[in-house]
């Protein structure tokens, strides 16, 4: 344990001493500040209004579609989850979540910048390994006591610990550049959920962490998914390259190809399992405790791959 835990720390100085690392780090924090700029004094805010009338008008825009018998049995699902919803907080009094608000900022930074910490995770995932090849290091690493998949396992960790890393980055400076530009006022305002026609209040830090737990699934299986090329082929550009392009069109393809039933066994149809909380998953009869499974097969695949490409194959110089 002691030698994986060195291993590890090893792995973790030599990234906290990559001018990349940092530069990435940078590039999250002044993202985050942009966008906190842009949507404080770079949109026009609207009159402000009552928030009642507004819920009050836009369920009766509600009741008029769902008048009309034209509209898909989906659509007309998702209208009577948001009517039922609306009643909730005109009756108690629950005001919705304002884009310029604190959490309304925290949500929206949250939903638009993990994406920008899957790339960086790409990128560092696919680098690596391959960095050690096409540097010449990989000799100084094996020479040492430690096994083969020891070493993997460290570097993988230590991936995964920086992504994380840039998450609670993410969390912590927009809660505090949200209460910075739209006070800390309406801190206390739930979140409300819609499963099956039951209403639930959820604390606003509890479903932020969720949300940012499920986006996460996403990120793991990237960052996965890029070890396993750059292990395998020991080419960064090959690794960095392929991860950028799935995490670009994968969920497009994927949503293409949704027709089929045989599309829920695809990886992307799977990493959003925040689309269960919508009750929308992509192919009809998917489920969450399905789409774990199929993650954790993929998961496992990766990860073997990764193992006998990295463990079984010689070293050459």
């Amino acid at each position: 344990m002691n030698k994986m835990i060195n291993l590890i720390r090893n792995e973790n100085m030599k990234l906290s001493h990559s001018i990349s690392t940092w530069i990435m780090m940078g590039i999250l924090i002044l993202s985050i500040v942009a966008a906190g700029i842009i949507l404080k004094f770079g949109i026009n805010e609207a009159p402000k209004s009552d928030w009642k009338q507004d819920i009050i008008s836009e369920n009766e825009s509600i009741k008029e579609q769902l008048a009309s018998q034209e509209i898909p049995q989906i659509q007309k699902d998702s209208f009577e989850k948001r009517l039922q919803t609306n009643e909730y907080r005109l009756k108690n009094d629950i005001q919705p979540i304002e884009d310029k608000s604190l959490w309304g900022f925290v949500e929206g930074a949250v939903g638009a910048l993990i994406s920008l910490i899957s790339l960086f995770a790409i990128v560092m995932g696919g680098g690596i390994v391959a960095n050690e090849f096409s540097g010449g290091t990989i000799k100084l690493l094996l020479i040492r006591p430690s096994k083969r998949w020891k070493i993997l396992v460290s570097k993988y960790i230590s991936v995964i610990i920086y992504t994380l890393l840039m998450v609670l980055v993410l969390l912590v400076v927009s809660f505090l550049l949200g209460g910075i530009l739209f006070s800390f006022k309406g801190t206390g305002l739930p979140f409300l959920t819609n499963l099956n026609g039951e209403i639930n209040e959820v604390n606003m830090i509890v479903h932020i962490i969720q949300v940012c737990g499920l986006k996460c699934i996403n990120l793991v299986m990237m960052v996965t998914l890029a070890f396993m090329i750059s292990t395998v082929f020991r080419n960064s550009a090959m690794a960095i390259g392929t991860g950028v392009f799935l995490l670009t069109v994968g969920n497009t393809i994927t949503m293409l190809l949704g027709r089929f039933n045989w599309s829920k066994y695809i990886l992307f149809a799977n990493t959003d399992l925040t689309k269960y909380s919508t009750g929308e998953p992509l192919v009809e009869g998917m489920t969450i405790e399905f789409s774990i499974i199929v993650l954790i097969v993929y998961f496992i695949i990766f990860n073997v791959i990764s193992y006998i490409g990295f463990t079984k194959r010689d070293i050459v110089a």
